[in-house]
């Protein structure tokens, strides 16, 4: 089954061209890295994925949905982990967690099971301002996928982790996982490694895509 189908998708901000004749095609399970520098359009790419920007031309379908016409029916399949922890810094995590629960109708045990699963169980009840990035970044992949999505969307997701906190996500938001799933950063070696398919950007200009490329090839992407 194909996850994701994109065909000559663009995006505008006003006048400036932030994606242009980005295609590729991932089928269920697989993982697509997207590469390139800062600016590339790899964070627009993600949105218009997760529905939150509507693409200007082109097509997009996600999961079977036509974006942006049937966006509605992507709520609750998609699993969004960036930049941004999307936590309340004045909840504890436990509050957190429990809040996204509720918006996704599920009982207070999933919110346990995804406090183990990221090793936060002795700190949830502490606010999010007195814990360290890693901390965050934990409760914040925990959140990504508390509502067992199908596709996972993820912006440098190891960001702020230490190499133990990163092996612990590894079932939830890696390979492991077994969900299909966006990679954006900037460990070219790392994604290459991951990658069953690749986009290259380069102002928002697709350089390549499909079978993951030599590490040489996407170290232009920087330059």
């Amino acid at each position: 089954m194909t996850a994701i189908e994109l065909d000559g998708l663009e995006r505008r901000y006003g006048e400036r061209v932030a994606l242009a004749g980005v295609s590729a095609r991932v089928e269920a399970g697989q993982t697509l890295a997207v590469l390139g520098a800062n600016g590339a359009g790899k964070t627009t790419l993600l949105r218009v994925l997760a529905g939150l920007l509507r693409p200007h031309a082109g097509m997009a379908r996600v999961l079977g949905a036509e974006l942006p016409a049937e966006t509605w029916k992507l709520h609750g399949r998609v699993g969004f982990l960036g930049h941004e922890p999307l936590l309340y810094r004045e909840l504890s995590g436990r509050e957190n967690l429990a809040y996204h629960a509720r918006l996704h109708r599920l009982n207070g045990s999933r919110v346990e099971e995804a406090l183990a699963a990221v090793g936060m169980e002795r700190r949830a009840d502490e606010p999010l301002r007195e814990l360290s990035r890693g901390m965050v970044q934990r409760l914040a992949a925990a959140r990504a996928v508390l509502h067992e999505p199908p596709l996972l969307l993820l912006d440098e997701p190891r960001a702020g982790l230490d190499p133990a906190a990163a092996e612990l996500l590894e079932p939830l938001i890696g390979r492991a996982s077994g969900r299909t799933r966006v990679l954006v950063t900037h460990d070219v070696e790392g994604a290459l490694a991951e990658a069953d398919v690749a986009l290259g950007l380069k102002g928002g200009r697709q350089q390549f895509a499909g079978r993951p490329p030599r590490a040489e090839r996407v170290r232009e992407l920087y330059r």
